[in-house]
């Protein structure tokens, strides 16, 4: 398998964590999205919507989309629920992620961390609608120390990924202490570094 990935970008540390906690085999293609590299001819052939991650499959076959990555590759796995419902609620999870999440979230540490932007002047929509996010998984964790039971699933990969970083977009997890232990505890599951 060959991930193509940018190492500063959450959507594909996701798909690295995954094949390494499964022990799977791969080849990781460097891709930096700040000099163009996912916009190249080549690149394009393999995924039209020029973006990372995206994977080749042993199989020859390409697969775009974080989410959709790592819900492949973790297929069978402990880190999907047995349980009809509970696999419904990590999939409202990955999707909240991707649209409710992710847009705020990391697009203000992009913003701050890679652009240069000063925190005080990030779109205050931006900054509220990634409160508003931190606080919904704050009060999501407050029944449980994962997002979906006892146990690590791909929600705690998906929203891990950027929540982890949240402080290079200005948003200080003091703020939300359940969200800060729970993500000491997906760190360690997944074994990842700060």
């Amino acid at each position: 398998m060959k991930i193509y990935g940018d190492s500063i970008s959450g959507n594909c540390l996701k798909v690295k964590w995954v094949a390494d906690l499964l022990g799977l085999s791969y080849d990781w293609i460097e891709t930096d999205i700040m000099v163009g590299s996912s916009r190249t001819p080549d690149f394009l052939a393999m995924n039209p919507a020029g973006q990372v991650p995206a994977v080749i499959l042993d199989d020859g076959r390409p697969l775009a989309q974080s989410n959709a990555i790592i819900l492949h590759l973790a297929e069978g796995s402990d880190l999907i629920p047995k349980d009809a419902y509970d696999r419904a609620r990590m999939l409202e999870w990955m999707f909240w992620e991707q649209y409710s999440h992710e847009p705020y979230v990391a697009v203000a540490r992009f913003q701050v961390r890679y652009q240069g932007k000063p925190v005080a002047e990030l779109e205050p929509r931006l900054v509220e609608r990634g409160r508003a996010a931190l606080q919904r998984l704050e009060d999501g964790l407050a029944e449980s120390s994962f997002l979906v039971g006892s146990s690590p699933s791909l929600a705690d990969v998906a929203l891990v990924a950027y929540t982890r970083v949240a402080h290079d977009g200005g948003f200080d997890l003091a703020n939300y202490p359940r969200v800060k232990a729970w993500v000491g505890r997906v760190e360690q599951a997944l074994n990842i570094g700060a």
